[in-house]
């Protein structure tokens, strides 16, 4: 029969540490959200720009990032790296393999968006005079950021999740590490990781409520 007896007080006493867990969690997906932002956009260049090899680097870093784990690119940034004399530390390392996935999916995602705008758009800029360049900057690059915007925001929600395969290589300071710890030292394991499932699943709401209304105001017309 079921004779488990939960012991709430004793995860709730330890709330403000896995809150302090869970900025580390929310700052690490933060940066490999603005860094795969960049790398997503620069994968998108190199793959418009025509040239081959270029567009080849972009295609193979997209594939690879869409179609192998997350557990398995955090882990060659910790482990795999380290065979060619780089160490990067848990924290470094999980920023740059969530970051790399981050940047695939993203570089997905801005290819869609743009397959989404007709190419009259820059037709119509370069009838008024604007260079390539500027066709996309000014005309394009807006909009293809509008219809990207919800699918970056279930990227963002995504990487919060992926911190926690920080415990993967050692991380032992965000929200994962810290139930971690606290479960290997008290056993009361269900209590723990509930508590730190509901945790992430109020700040994957969050993101979520925050992105539809700065995409309302953002985007009412």
């Amino acid at each position: 029969m079921f004779s488990y007896t939960f012991h709430w007080n004793q995860a709730l006493k330890a709330l403000p540490q896995m809150l302090d867990g869970a900025l580390i969690t929310l700052q690490v997906a933060l940066l490999s959200m603005v860094i795969g932002l960049a790398l997503a956009l620069a994968l998108t260049a190199c793959r418009l720009s025509g040239n081959r090899v270029l567009g080849g680097i972009a295609t193979t870093w997209v594939e690879i990032a869409r179609n192998t784990p997350a557990l398995f690119q955090i882990y060659m940034a910790h482990f795999g790296l380290g065979n060619f004399g780089i160490h990067l530390s848990p924290y470094t390392a999980l920023l740059v393999g969530i970051a790399f996935n981050n940047a695939g999916y993203l570089a997905e995602n801005f290819r869609g968006a743009l397959k989404a705008i007709p190419d009259t758009q820059t037709r119509a800029g370069r009838s008024l005079g604007m260079t390539p360049v500027q066709a996309f900057r000014y005309i394009v690059l807006p909009q293809m950021l509008r219809v990207a915007f919800l699918p970056t925001t279930n990227q963002m929600v995504w990487a919060i999740l992926m911190t926690s395969l920080g415990v993967t290589v050692g991380m032992n300071s965000d929200l994962a590490g810290v139930t971690q710890e606290l479960n290997a030292r008290s056993f009361r394991t269900f209590e723990f990781f509930a508590l730190a499932a509901v945790i992430y699943y109020v700040i994957a709401k969050a993101v979520t409520l925050a992105a539809r209304v700065l995409a309302s105001r953002m985007y009412r017309y």
